[in-house]
């Protein structure tokens, strides 16, 4: 299914080559930040969702071993040099264990960057618009203080309207997936590359993939995968070895991240709707029924079949919502399943025949 048309940069090769463009590096832990802001700067956000199979020993010093895997490798990763190209490092308050972080990196460990955190509101009220605005505002003048100067208010629309244009190619990518001639790992390295590439060039390799958009084509057995990350990366592979496809995605590193434009003029405001107004998730307080709903949605319109929740242990937000969550989609019809992984270990025997006995069920 892979197509070798749309050449991925890595991400080392892209960081280097703008530093050398002479711009900054900004190492964001996840999950919802503004980009733009970032952007207008002249830093280019790069995340760092817990690297794969790091030696997680050295943040034991500092974390619970019941911390999820994304905390503990990211720590890891930044005390073993990982993040030394970076200038500075963004920590969203995604969860208590991501602001636990942000609290140790301010107060305690003290790495060379300077640390930055933004908290997010847990409602979509007016009032957690407005407050959204106001921790954007506030994060505007702090990255002022540290540039030394500061982007004007058309230079904020013009970066803002860049990423909404990045995030209406990536929502594109979602749709028309099952046209696309990738495999399910191929189209993930593409999505994900909205991670650490500049928003023009993730724009440039979305609308290559696109231009190669055929017939829908049959792949096997439909599945919606929700979850946080799609790590280790070799599920992608495992899921269409046993019969199945990923049809859609819940994912809060990727389809929870289908951000609309805004409409406000005021640039801290379309940011902060942009945000507000993405898919339901229980890291921005999203209600059980909302999530419920949407998972309904998303099955209905890509045919899948059942949902897989592919969660990385411990992570609180996610496995709170799961029993009545599942139980409710149950009751509407559609099968789940939970498989709970460390970033650091390999696929289990174990994993792989549950999710087979899964796919065997639903078919």
């Amino acid at each position: 299914m892979q197509t070798a048309a749309v050449r991925i940069p890595g991400r080392i090769e892209n960081i280097l080559s703008w530093k050398e463009q002479g711009g900054g590096i900004a190492a964001v832990f996840p999950i919802h930040y503004p980009r733009e802001l970032l952007r207008a700067f002249g830093y280019l956000p790069v995340e760092v969702w817990g690297p794969p199979v790091v030696e997680s020993v050295s943040s034991a010093a500092h974390v619970q071993p019941y911390v999820c895997s994304i905390v503990r490798n990211g720590l890891s990763f930044l005390q073993s040099g990982g993040l030394e190209l970076a200038d500075i490092l963004l920590v969203p308050h995604a969860c208590d264990s991501l602001q636990g972080l942000g609290s140790l990196l301010l107060d305690f460990i003290h790495p060379r960057q300077p640390t930055l955190t933004l908290y997010l509101p847990r409602g979509r009220r007016e009032s957690d618009l407005s407050f959204l605005a106001q921790e954007l505002h506030a994060l505007y003048r702090r990255l002022a203080e540290i540039h030394g100067d500061s982007p004007t208010e058309p230079e904020l629309m013009s970066s803002i309207r860049r990423e909404e244009a990045a995030d209406a190619s990536l929502a594109q990518l979602h749709r028309q997936r099952s046209r696309l001639p990738l495999s399910d790992l191929a189209f993930y390295q593409l999505i994900r590359s909205r991670e650490y590439l500049p928003a023009e060039r993730f724009s440039q390799l979305a609308s290559e993939a696109l231009d190669q958009a055929g017939p829908i084509t049959e792949r096997g057995i439909p599945l919606l995968l929700s979850g946080i990350v799609p790590e280790p990366m070799a599920l992608l592979n495992l899921i269409p070895e046993l019969g199945g496809w990923v049809a859609a995605d819940d994912l809060a590193s990727c389809g929870r991240r289908l951000y609309p434009a805004g409409t406000s003029q005021d640039p801290f405001l379309r940011m902060a709707e942009r945000i507000i107004h993405a898919p339901p998730d229980p890291t921005r307080g999203s209600s059980i029924e909302s999530r419920h709903q949407h998972l309904l949605s998303l099955a209905a319109e890509s045919g899948a079949r059942g949902v897989v929740f592919h969660d990385v242990k411990f992570c609180e937000p996610e496995l709170f919502d799961l029993p009545d969550l599942r139980r409710q989609l149950a009751e509407s019809g559609l099968p789940s399943l939970l498989l709970e992984v460390d970033l650091n270990d390999p696929l289990s025997h174990q994993l792989h025949t549950r999710l087979q006995a899964f796919l065997e069920m639903i078919v």
